[in-house]
């Protein structure tokens, strides 16, 4: 038997698996990025207005560090600049998602070794988890590719071959980082840290200079991205710079895949006593969560203090484009460029939160299909104090996480402690829903649990696409976002907010109930 006996039917049962998981992730990233042509097309309408954009990021520092340089006035130049950075954020993060998923999850929770008992080669599992991230890239840039040919089909097939590219060098990073630590959650973060990482050489190169050319930008794959330049003069010869960092990556994993056993690693889980208290459930929680909620909160001040900083510039950078002005108007209401600049912001980052929130109540799901729940409940803990330790770390770290954001945005831009602060906490209301629903699918359709992650890309992508593509009043409603007050800048209502509490209740109470009554999973 071959290492790779299996792997056709392991990638078949992980593609099944992620029937919803990959295309809610690919179908989400290749919408933000098809809908921007026409967006850009509205704002920058003339070669005037277009060339005044590239002028005022080539003089902005700031915001080539956010978003990156502008190489050309096309259309498709600017879009490619807009969304390439976060669309391949999005692709890596989708990626190492996956390989994760399918490698050290799969040995974690044990069915890993069921499989390798059968006819299946050592390295199969491996195989098939790469190929699924494969198949995921493919698709992405087919849809991106097809979708940008209007705009050039050169330019469309190099920017959707740089955004696969991107996903599968992280997603052979993931296979690496998979043989290295015992736990999943540590997989997942450590490879999360890495892309953190590249993002953060990146801004700092484009910020010192203005077409890419910088040392740190090319020591990150998203410098990469924006190096190979689609509809600006494409540089082919970035790609085998991709090719090469994937095809190093996969051998060394493939390589340790090769020397350690199933469920084993090359870095081991440090052995206890633990050190503190962990008298309670909520302790226990306390414990397994707080790295995560560190990362969180450190990475949303951190961003606060960034888009703080950016609000003094924002009125010269949007300049005197109306169109420019109504989106962000549309996205954080009515009172002047500068208060509807803030509350936009503001906003983002609590769709972002969403996504804090949901991984946060499915450490629940992972505690019991791993079966680490088991041993805690055997003992004198409910189910029901079990969960409300997990829920409290979840539902109050995205109190804590937004208000961090405001101190950060207070720092960065000085001024309105007051309102700023109240904006980012008001975010908290329509977070917690998001919360409520991934606790009712938890404790309802346990198998059903990660469509929350599907529940919080449609939030965010409605949010995020829905104002720029001026959509109707009754879509941007399907988001609880949609219906919080619009702040700084507008006036306080507590009836939306006091809605959305009472809906997270009701929700968090459901899944409570749900729990209470089924089955735990075995």
């Amino acid at each position: 038997m071959t290492s790779f006996a299996g792997t056709g039917v392991l990638l078949r049962f992980s593609l099944r698996r992620d029937r919803l998981m990959i295309p809610v992730w690919v179908g989400v990233n290749a919408l933000m990025v098809l809908s921007m042509p026409n967006t850009l097309k509205n704002l920058y309408g003339t070669p005037a207005d277009r060339a005044d954009l590239i002028h005022q990021v080539a003089t902005n520092a700031s915001f080539r560090a956010l978003i990156g340089p502008v190489f050309d006035t096309s259309i498709g130049a600017l879009t490619a600049w807009r969304v390439g950075v976060y669309a391949g954020l999005l692709t890596a993060a989708m990626s190492l998602v996956i390989v994760v998923r399918h490698t050290r999850d799969e040995e974690e929770s044990g069915r890993q070794e069921l499989v390798a008992s059968g006819a299946v080669g050592r390295r199969a599992s491996l195989t098939a988890a790469l190929l699924a991230a494969g198949v995921a890239n493919a698709a992405l840039a087919l849809l991106v590719a097809a979708g940008l040919a209007g705009q050039g089909a050169v330019g469309a097939l190099a920017f959707g071959l740089g955004l696969a590219a991107v996903g599968m060098v992280f997603a052979t990073m993931a296979a690496i980082v998979a043989q290295l630590t015992e736990s999943a959650r540590l997989a997942r973060g450590l490879t999360a840290g890495v892309l953190g990482a590249a993002f953060v050489l990146r801004a700092a190169g484009d910020a010192a200079t203005d077409d890419g050319s910088s040392a740190l930008t090319w020591l990150s794959p998203l410098g990469w991205l924006e190096n190979l330049r689609p509809y600006a003069g494409e540089r082919w010869w970035v790609l085998p710079l991709f090719a090469a960092a994937v095809a190093l990556q996969a051998g060394v994993a493939y390589e340790l895949a090769g020397r350690r056993d199933v469920g084993m690693s090359f870095l081991p889980t440090r052995p206890g006593p633990a050190s503190g208290r962990l008298g309670s459930a909520g302790a226990l929680a306390w414990r397994l969560q707080r790295g995560s909620v560190l990362g969180w909160s450190i990475a949303f001040f951190v961003v606060g203090v960034v888009y703080g900083g950016l609000t003094d510039g924002v009125t010269d950078l949007v300049g005197k484009n109306e169109n420019a002005r109504k989106i962000f108007e549309r996205m954080g209401g009515q009172r002047g460029l500068t208060d509807a600049f803030l509350a936009s912001m503001v906003g983002m980052m609590g769709l972002v939160a969403a996504l804090y929130i949901v991984s946060s109540v499915l450490r629940l799901y992972g505690e019991e299909t791993s079966g680490r729940a088991e041993p805690v409940l055997a003992n004198a803990v409910g189910r029901l104090r079990w969960a409300c330790g997990h829920l409290a770390v979840a539902f109050g770290g995205a109190v804590l996480i937004m208000l961090l954001t405001g101190l950060g945005f207070v720092i960065g831009y000085g001024k309105a402690a007051g309102p700023i602060l109240g904006a980012c906490l008001v975010q908290v209301a329509a977070v917690w829903v998001i919360g409520g629903v991934a606790v009712l699918l938890y404790g309802v359709v346990p198998r059903a649990a990660t469509a929350a992650w599907g529940v919080a890309g449609a939030v965010l992508l409605i949010g995020w696409v829905g104002p720029a593509l001026d959509a109707p009043r009754v879509v941007l409603d399907l988001s609880p976002f949609g219906h919080l007050p619009k702040l700084p800048g507008g006036g306080m209502e507590w009836g939306p907010v006091a809605l959305l509490t009472v809906l997270t209740v009701v929700l968090v109470g459901a899944g409570l109930a749900g729990l209470r009554r089924r089955d735990m999973t075995t």
